[in-house]
């Protein structure tokens, strides 16, 4: 059984996509940016004491794979996009507590100059075993 105390995160900000992600054909044909944050709960003692990449999440292997993903999805909404992010995420590290946040940069909609967000996750339950 893992306790939430027992796990440490890793959290990478800002990962920079490009992505064929929109309801709009031009969104899908031109493509957007996009930024994701991910967090992944693991345990981080054994990797911190012995300084061994292969006890720990290399995270670089998701940015780039996250960036090669984008590249080549084509797809309506962002909530497909999360799910083919988390769907990686989990086939990079396995079954693990993940949670991503994932932003659309410049929607097109007219007079609205934010981002659109969503946040999902998986395996949180683990946390509260």
């Amino acid at each position: 059984m893992i306790k939430k105390n027992e796990l440490d995160v890793i959290h990478v900000r800002d990962i920079k996509l490009w992505a064929h992600v929109g309801v709009l054909p031009h969104e899908r044909l031109l493509g957007q940016k996009f930024l994701l944050d991910l967090s992944l709960w693991m345990d981080l003692d054994d990797a911190s004491k012995s300084d061994d990449l292969s006890l720990t999440a290399d995270y670089s292997l998701a940015v780039k794979g996250l960036q090669k993903l984008a590249l080549e999805i084509n797809c309506k909404t962002i909530e497909n996009f999360s799910e083919q992010i988390l769907d990686f995420l989990e086939d990079l590290y396995g079954v693990i507590p993940v949670k991503v946040f994932l932003k659309k940069c410049a929607p097109p909609i007219d007079g609205f100059d934010g981002f659109v967000g969503i946040e999902r996750s998986r395996h949180l339950s683990i946390l509260n075993k």
